[in-house]
């Protein structure tokens, strides 16, 4: 594998930077050198590829998109073992399109991005990087730059760990950790665990680890609305007429598209149209979970889809063993031997485990980029046109960046949009042979008033809860209020009116 440093031609000059090494990054360096593009590099703060499906390895840990739709377009998986891909085998598909499509040579490991600055001068980004894998003296990290014509900023939307801030969580005298930085050194047999959080991770890995402890307290600040997950194994012989037949794989996964996409009715169109998704998860409590107390706790007092729908089959039946406890008051304290809760109920711990998500907003204004005249990416009024520009930084796109998630269907699809719109602004540069590409101001403050105001009609804004979708102002800054395919006719090509070109 490549390391930060480089040797060749001028290897810290390459025209295109592209930051991570996830599903955007690799999909965005693979579009490049489809479309003639080959002057580029892939920097990743890892020493391995994979991004989201390098860093979460908890046990329990999978996708929650059936597994024919959770791939690119271009490059169907027709091996996928099981209808939800298990995360080893999602990180082996994005090895096996990094060895086929020759990314290797372009990926630069151990490369953590510390700034990205535009030098209005000479019309390129400033990337400054700091080596993880040091070669220093004692390995101490050493600086390391780059100089782009333009930045891809691929670093994905989880990848910063987000801790609560509970009073006393430094004194604790056990073992802790994030559920994205699982400590497998840790044998949680017949220890006391607590798990805080019952978010998407959460509700993965406890019924793994509910086998394993001596003891488990799962703190729930709010219940998840949950549906059944239909994950059932892929029968070989099917794998191999997918393989031996790819238009089969591409009929399942559009079928499984269409369906998927029916589901964002609710979330475009009307809240009132969750309702069937609401008796669909009400009847799974109900089937699962027989104490009247124990499903009044577990049921959510908020419209379903204002959080994130989780899928599973297990959860509910691990948090009825003998050795769980769903503990629901809050949390106001941590000691040094446990989690002390608002009735003063000191629950003794071994392990703390949070299972408390991630800086959504946050991870994409962490490259500290500054544009032009020193303005900076914030989250406090982060907002892009498509997603993707940012009037006042030239030459510098975002793939997953804000309002482009989804809470319906596969990321990788919106993904792929957008490295679409990448690539027609790039083209833009090449045929008018110009030097920088912006989005105009006025188009940017009119794409995002218009989402806004979707947004505020949509179920994350009228549904009555609180979720990481929303920041501390209560704006929505994370989803897409409608359907991909509509995202993907908006974003499929740069509309040349939107954008100011301008040669030196």
């Amino acid at each position: 594998m490549a390391s930060c440093i480089v040797l060749g031609y001028r290897p810290d000059m390459p025209g295109i930077v592209i930051v991570g090494a996830g599903f955007g990054g690799i999909g965005m360096g693979i579009a490049l050198k489809k479309a003639g593009f080959h002057d580029f590099v892939i920097l990743d703060k890892g020493d391995d590829l994979g991004g989201t499906w390098r860093d979460n390895q908890y046990p329990g840990c999978a996708c929650d998109v059936p597994s024919p739709l959770y791939s690119y377009s271009f490059e169907l998986n027709p091996s996928w073992t099981r209808i939800f891909a298990p995360q080893q085998e999602i990180l082996d598909y994005l090895r096996m399109c990094v060895r086929k499509h020759g990314l290797d040579e372009h990926i630069r490991y151990g490369c953590a991005v510390e700034r990205v600055d535009w030098d209005d001068g000479s019309r390129r980004w400033n990337i400054e990087t700091v080596q993880s894998r040091g070669t220093g003296q004692n390995g101490a990290s050493r600086a390391e730059g780059y100089q782009a014509r333009a930045v891809v900023s691929a670093a994905g939307a989880l990848h910063l760990p987000s801790y609560p801030d509970i009073p006393g969580a430094g004194w604790f005298g056990g073992t802790s950790f994030h559920s994205a930085r699982w400590d497998r050194s840790r044998d949680l047999a017949g220890k006391r665990v607590a798990v805080i959080g019952t978010g998407a991770s959460a509700i993965q890995f406890i019924p793994e680890i509910a086998r394993q402890a001596g003891h488990l307290s799962v703190f729930q600040r709010t219940p998840p609305w949950v549906h059944p997950r239909p994950d059932v194994e892929i029968p070989a012989r099917l794998r191999r007429v997918f393989e031996s037949v790819p238009l089969t794989a591409r009929v399942v996964r559009d079928a499984i598209y269409l369906a998927m996409e029916a589901r964002a009715l609710g979330f475009a169109v009307h809240p009132k149209l969750m309702a069937p998704p609401e008796r669909l998860a009400r009847r799974h409590l109900e089937n699962q979970v027989a104490d009247p107390a124990l499903r009044a706790r577990l049921t959510p007092d908020y419209t379903i889809g204002c959080k994130r729908i989780l899928l599973s089959s297990t959860y509910y039946p691990a948090l009825q063993r003998a050795n769980v406890d769903l503990i629901t008051e809050d949390i106001t304290g941590i000691t040094e031997t446990g989690v002390v809760t608002a009735d003063g109920t000191a629950h003794g711990a071994d392990v703390i485990i949070y299972a408390t998500g991630f800086k959504v907003v946050e991870s994409v204004t962490s490259l500290n980029v500054a544009g032009r005249d020193g303005r900076k990416l914030r989250p406090e009024n982060l907002e892009a046109y498509h997603g993707v520009t940012v009037s006042g930084f030239p030459n510098f796109f975002m793939l997953l960046g804000p309002n482009t998630g989804l809470g319906h269907t596969s990321v990788v699809f919106m993904i792929e949009s957008q490295i679409q719109h990448v690539l027609s602004c790039l083209r833009i540069l090449a045929r008018d042979k110009a030097d920088t590409i912006e989005v105009h101001e006025a188009a940017l403050r009119h794409y995002n008033s218009a989402l806004q105001r979707r947004l505020g009609r949509a179920v994350w804004s009228a549904g009555g809860c609180d979720s990481w979708y929303l920041d501390s102002d209560g704006i929505n800054r994370a989803l897409w209020p409608g359907f991909s395919f509509e995202y993907w006719a908006r974003t499929r090509r740069a509309r040349r009116a939107a954008y100011a070109v301008t040669r030196l």
